[in-house]
C-alpha cells in the first residue's frame, strides 16, 4: 500500500499535522483546526454519518476514502476509522489525489 496518498498522509503525520482516532478528531474539530476529513468507506453507517454531520457543520470537507486498516497503515498506526489532516497544503493535497481516484 504505496501511493501518493499514503505518502502525503505519512508526511503529514510526521510533520504533526494529522489527528487520528475518534477522540482526537472531535477534538480538533471543536477547535476548528481540521482542514479535511477522511473517513474510512468501511466505517459503519452511524459512524460515517456522525462524522459527515460533524464536518458539515464545521465547514470541513468530509472525504469517503479508503479502509480503517488502510488509513492506519498509512499512518504508522493500528486501524482508524477517521483521519483529520490540519494542514491546508496536506488538505489540499490529499483531497486532490483521492477525487482523481489515486490511493
Amino acid at each position: 500500500m504505496h501511493g501518493p496518498v499514503f505518502h502525503l498522509l505519512g508526511l503529514s503525520q510526521r510533520a504533526g499535522k494529522v489527528a487520528a482516532g475518534d477522540f482526537a478528531v472531535r477534538q480538533q474539530l471543536a477547535r476548528g483546526k481540521v482542514k479535511l476529513l477522511i473517513v474510512a468507506a468501511n466505517t459503519s453507517e452511524r459512524i460515517k454519518q456522525d462524522y459527515v454531520q460533524m464536518g458539515r457543520s464545521k465547514n470541513v470537507p468530509v472525504v469517503l476514502a479508503l479502509t480503517k486498516e488502510a488509513l492506519g497503515c498509512a499512518l504508522g498506526k493500528s486501524p482508524r476509522a477517521a483521519v483529520a489532516v490540519l494542514d491546508e497544503n496536506f488538505a489540499r493535497g490529499i483531497q486532490g489525489l483521492l477525487e482523481k481516484g489515486e490511493k
